[in-house]
C-alpha cells in the first residue's frame, strides 16, 4: 500500500526532514506490497480536495517498449529447410526454388531467426513475406538465387528484423503488404493514447497478396458496379504490356526497356526470335511432340503407338546426306529469289516441287510464316558447296537443299492450356499448376489472381438464358427472346463518305434503340476504312478538311440515337485509308500498329456524347456512354482476363491469294496422269471447295472443342460445326438428299482461321508485304489465344467460325456488294456464338 499524506494539513506548517533521521525511521516495505509503476504526485494540492482531483493532468499510461531479444545465429542447412520452402513456394504460391535460392534462405533464416526458427513458426513467416513480395515483383515461376529481385527482397527484410519477426508498422514494412501478425505494433499504438491495450486478430493472408482489394466484385451494390459496362476496358496497341520469352527460365519476362517508333536494327532480329520462341515453347508442349520412356517401351510390343515427332535445327543437318527430319523455321526468300527456311541457327534451300499440305488445302502458305516441314536433306556433290555459304558461321547459308514431302502449321495451343485452367469451360474453381496463369498479358489481372472472382462476377451480371437457333436466324422485325446486355455489335469498312453507308448506320442503330431498357448492347464498334479512299493523301488543306466533314456527318447520325450515346461504348478502329498515315501512305500498306483517329478530326462526335449525357444528367464520371478511338490492332477486356476481344482491319485474304506458295494437290497428280505429262504446269482452275470437302471437314470435327457460325450471301446464318443439334439435323438433310455440299464460301474462312490462328500473329508476312514495328510486335501475337477475334476482312465473305476455343469473326462491309439498300453487320453474345445480320434500308 502506498501512504498518502491528509490533505486537511497545510503544506506550509510541514516540517523539512533531513534525508538522515527519515532513512532510519522509515521501514522498507516488503516487495509484494511495493508498486511498479508510482504514479507522480503534484506538488500543489488538489482544486478539489474533497475529489482529490490534480490540477495538472496525468501522463497518460506509457508501457515499456518491448526489448529486443537476442538471436543466437545459427548455421541452417539447406536440406533440412528444404519442406517448409516447398510447402510455401512451390504448394501455396506454384513457385520453383533453385539450389542457389534454398541455400540464400536458408543462411538468411539461420541468421536472423536462430534457433527458433521451426518451434516459433519465424521460419515459415518470413517464406511467406519473401513469396509474397516475388510475386508482386512479376519475378516469374522460378526463384533463382542470383537474381537481383530476391536480394533486393532480402536485404528489406534484413533491415525490418527484430527478434527473428518481421516488425511492421512506420518504419518497418507496411501493414498491407505484410502477411504478419500485427498486434504487437496495435497495442504500441494504444498505450501511446493512454488506451488499455487489445490483442488483434491476424489478417487474412490473401488481403496481402491483392485479393482484398477485389472484394467489392462479388457484391456489386451501387449501381454503377452492376452495370456491365463498369467492367470493359479498351486497350490500344501502344498500351499494351511488352513480354518476351525467355527460353533459359521458361518464362515470359516483361521488357522494361523504353520502345521506340525507329529502333535499332538488332531489334527486327529480337522480334523474330520472340516470335519463333513463342512458337517453339508451344509446339514442345504439345503431345505429339513428347516423348516418353514409358511410351517408347510400348512402341516396341504394340506397332500402332502414337508417334511422337522431333523438331531438327537447320545447323543440324551437316552432314547428315539423305536422312529424314522435321524442321521448324520461317519461309523466307533468297536474294537469289529462291524460297528457303530459316530458323535460329541456320538457313537452308528449300524444294516444295513433291510436298503436300497436311490436311490438304486447310491452311495458306506465305512467305514470312513459320511452319512445319518433313522431307529429308541432300547435300550438294561439290565440296566448295558443302558447309555454310557464308563467313558468318551459324545463321548463314547451309550448302545443299531440304527436299520437302509434307508441309502443315504448327498447332495452335488452346487459351485454357495456355493459362492453366482446367474444369468444364473453364470454371471459376477449377485451375491446375500448369501454364502461364500467372502472368498479366493485358495489364488486367492475371488468371490465377483475379479470374475465379471475375467469373463468378460475369455469372451474376449476365445471368442470361441460352438464345435458341432459330432466333438468331430471324429477322430484326420478328419477335423473339428477351435481347441481353452482353452484347457487341460489330460493323466492318463503314465508308462515311458514302451517303447508303449512313443511311444503312441509322437504320441499324435504330434497330437497336426500341429494345428495352436495360437490354440495350454493351458495344458498338465501328471499323474502317472510314473513307473509301485516302482523302488525305491528295494534300493541301483540301484532304483534311474533307476528312473532318464524314466525322461531322456521323455525329449528326450518331445524335439522332441519345439512349444508346447514354447506355453503351462505340469504339472506332481504322483503316489504311485514316489519317494520318494515310496522307502519305495513300492507302497502301503502313507499319502495323498504327495510331488511332486524331482527335482534332473527332471533336464533334466527341461533343455529341457529352450532349447526350448531359440531357440525361450523367456526370462525367458516372457511367455513361463514351466514344473510344483506339488503335489498330486493339484489345477489348471484359470482366479482367476472362473475356478477351481482339479487333483488327485488314484485307488478310487478299494478301494471303497474292503470295501464296503453289504446293502440288490431287488434281495437279491426276491432270499429269491423264495427260501423259505434259511440258507445262496446268493452268489454276478456280476452287470450288467440292475437292477438299472431306479433308476440311476432319479439320474443323477433329478437336474436342465446338465449332461456329458462318453466313453465305444468300442467308443471314449458317451454322459451321455448332452444336450437336445443328450438326445432327444438318446429317439427317444430307441423308435425305443424297448431297453433301460445302460452299466454298466456308471452305475459304475455315482455311483463313486456321492459318491466322495457328500462326499465333496477326500478320504472318514479310516486312516488305505488311510491315510491323519491331519494339510493338507484340500487340500483333495472339497468345495466349483470345476468346475471340474481329477480323474484318472487306475481300473475305463474312463468317462467324470457332477454332480451338477461340471464335472469330468477320462483319465484312456494311454495305452488301451487288444488293441494293440491304445493310450487313454482326451480333456478338459475349462467351456465346455471333450471327451475321442483315436488314434493309
Amino acid at each position: 500500500m502506498m501512504i498518502v499524506p491528509s490533505p486537511k494539513k497545510s503544506p506550509a506548517k510541514a516540517r523539512p526532514k533531513s534525508p538522515e533521521r527519515s532513512s532510519k525511521r522509515t521501514k522498507p516495505l516488503a516487495p509484494l506490497f511495493t508498486s511498479k509503476n508510482i504514479a507522480p504526485s503534484s506538488a500543489i494540492p488538489s482544486s478539489s480536495p474533497a475529489f482529490a482531483t490534480p490540477v495538472h493532468t496525468l501522463k497518460p499510461f506509457q508501457a515499456p517498449a518491448p526489448a529486443k531479444s537476442a538471436i543466437l545465429p545459427i548455421i541452417l542447412p539447406p536440406a533440412t529447410l528444404r519442406p517448409l520452402a516447398f510447402r510455401t513456394f512451390t504448394k501455396k504460391y506454384s513457385l520453383t526454388l533453385t539450389s542457389s535460392a534454398l541455400q540464400e534462405l536458408a543462411s538468411f533464416i539461420g541468421r536472423h531467426c536462430g534457433s527458433g526458427w521451426r518451434e516459433e513458426g519465424l521460419a515459415e513467416k518470413v517464406l511467406e513475406e519473401v513469396a509474397r513480395s516475388w510475386k508482386n515483383r512479376n519475378g516469374g515461376v522460378i526463384v533463382d538465387g542470383a537474381s537481383p529481385e530476391l536480394k533486393d527482397i532480402l536485404k528489406t527484410l534484413e533491415g525490418n528484423m527484430s527478434g527473428g519477426k518481421i516488425v511492421t508498422g512506420p518504419r518497418g514494412l507496411s501493414r498491407q503488404n505484410s502477411l504478419l501478425e500485427s498486434s504487437q505494433d496495435n497495442d504500441l499504438s494504444k498505450t501511446r493514447l493512454g488506451l488499455r491495450p487489445a490483442n488483434l486478430t491476424r489478417e487474412d493472408s490473401q488481403s496481402s497478396f491483392g485479393m482484398s482489394s477485389l472484394d467489392f466484385a462479388e457484391q456489386p451494390d451501387e449501381e454503377g458496379a452492376a452495370d456491365v459496362r463498369r467492367w470493359l476496358k479498351v486497350i490500344h496497341a501502344f498500351d499494351q504490356p511488352r513480354f518476351t520469352y525467355n527460353v533459359a527460365k521458361k518464362h515470359f519476362e516483361r521488357e522494361t526497356s523504353k520502345p521506340s517508333l525507329l529502333p535499332a536494327a538488332s531489334h527486327k532480329t529480337d522480334a523474330f526470335r520472340n516470335r519463333f520462341n513463342v512458337i517453339h515453347q508451344r509446339l514442345l508442349r504439345n503431345e505429339s511432340f513428347q516423348t516418353s520412356a514409358v511410351a517408347g517401351t510400348r512402341a516396341l510390343k504394340h506397332k500402332d503407338a502414337m508417334q511422337t515427332h522431333k523438331i531438327t535445327p537447320v545447323s543440324n543437318l551437316l552432314g547428315r546426306h539423305g536422312s529424314h527430319h522435321m524442321l521448324l523455321g520461317m519461309l523466307v526468300i533468297l536474294p537469289t529469289g529462291n524460297l528457303a527456311i530459316s530458323d535460329l541457327t541456320g538457313t537452308i534451300a528449300l524444294d516444295l516441287t513433291h510436298a503436300v499440305a497436311i490436311p490438304e488445302d486447310s491452311a495458306w502458305f506465305a512467305p514470312g510464316m513459320i511452319v512445319l516441314i518433313d522431307g529429308v536433306y541432300e547435300e550438294e556433290e561439290e565440296v566448295a558447296g558443302i558447309g555454310l555459304n557464308s563467313n558468318s558461321g551459324v545463321g548463314g547459308t547451309i550448302g545443299g537443299r531440304f527436299q520437302g514431302f509434307f508441309i502443315g502449321q504448327p498447332p495452335c495451343e488452346k487459351r485454357r492450356a495456355t493459362l492453366g485452367v482446367s474444369g468444364p469451360d473453364g470454371g471459376p474453381d477449377h485451375t491446375i499448376g500448369g501454364g502461364f496463369g500467372w502472368i498479366d498479358f493485358l495489364g488486367v489481372g492475371s488468371e490465377r489472381a483475379v479470374g475465379s472472382r471475375m467469373r463468378r462476377l460475369e455469372h451474376k451480371l449476365l445471368r442470361q438464358p441460352a438464345l435458341p437457333a432459330s432466333a438468331s436466324l430471324a429477322s430484326s422485325d420478328s419477335p423473339g427472346p428477351q435481347p441481353g446486355r452482353g452484347r457487341v455489335v460489330l460493323l466492318g469498312e463503314v465508308n462515311l463518305d458514302q451517303p447508303r453507308a449512313l443511311q444503312a448506320l441509322r437504320k441499324i442503330l435504330g434497330l437497336y434503340a426500341t429494345d428495352p431498357e436495360g437490354s440495350t448492347p454493351m458495344t458498338f464498334v465501328l471499323v474502317g476504312n472510314f473513307t473509301s479512299h485516302a482523302v488525305m493523301a491528295r494534300g493541301g488543306s483540301g484532304g483534311s478538311i474533307e476528312y473532318k466533314e464524314v466525322f461531322d456527318a456521323l455525329a449528326s447520325t450518331l445524335a439522332d440515337f441519345p439512349t444508346l450515346l447514354t447506355t453503351a461504348t462505340f469504339v472506332f478502329v481504322p483503316g489504311d485509308n485514316d489519317g494520318w498515315v494515310s496522307a502519305f501512305g495513300g492507302g497502301a500498306a503502313i507499319p502495323l500498329p498504327r495510331k488511332a483517329v486524331p482527335a482534332m478530326f473527332t471533336s464533334r462526335v466527341r461533343r455529341v456524347f457529352a450532349a447526350a449525357n448531359a440531357e440525361a444528367g450523367i456526370e462525367k464520371d458516372a457511367g455513361g456512354g463514351e466514344a473510344v478511338w483506339t488503335t489498330n490492332p486493339a484489345r477489348i477486356s471484359l470482366f479482367g482476363p476472362v473475356h478477351e476481344i481482339v479487333l483488327f482491319r485488314d484485307d488478310v485474304s487478299a494478301r494471303l491469294r497474292r503470295t501464296d506458295i503453289r504446293l502440288k494437290g490431287k488434281d495437279d497428280e491426276e491432270e499429269e496422269e491423264e495427260e501423259g505429262g505434259g511440258d507445262g504446269p496446268p493452268p489454276p482452275a478456280p476452287k470450288d471447295g467440292r475437292e477438299e470437302e472431306e479433308e476440311d471437314v476432319v479439320m474443323s470435327s477433329g478437336g474436342a472443342n465446338p465449332g461456329g457460325a458462318g453466313a453465305g450471301a444468300d442467308a443471314d446464318l449458317m451454322e459451321i460445326d455448332g452444336d450437336d443439334a445443328a450438326v445432327a439435323g444438318a446429317t439427317e438433310k444430307e441423308k435425305e438428299t443424297g448431297e453433301k455440299k460445302i460452299s466454298y464460301d466456308v471452305l475459304a474462312a475455315r482455311k483463313l482461321v486456321k492459318t491466322i490462328l495457328d500462326q499465333g500473329f496477326l500478320a504472318p508476312f514479310r516486312q516488305a508485304v505488311r510491315p510491323v514495328h519491331w519494339d510493338f510486335a507484340g500487340a500483333m501475337h495472339l497468345y495466349p489465344l483470345p476468346t475471340a477475334v474481329v477480323l474484318v476482312d472487306a475481300t473475305a465473305p463474312p463468317f462467324c467460325v470457332t477454332y480451338e476455343g477461340c471464335h472469330v469473326m468477320n462483319p465484312a462491309t456494311v454495305l452488301v456488294p451487288g444488293r441494293k439498300g440491304v445493310a450487313r453487320w454482326v451480333e456478338y453474345e459475349v462467351g456465346r456464338l455471333g450471327k451475321v445480320r442483315e436488314c434493309t434500308f
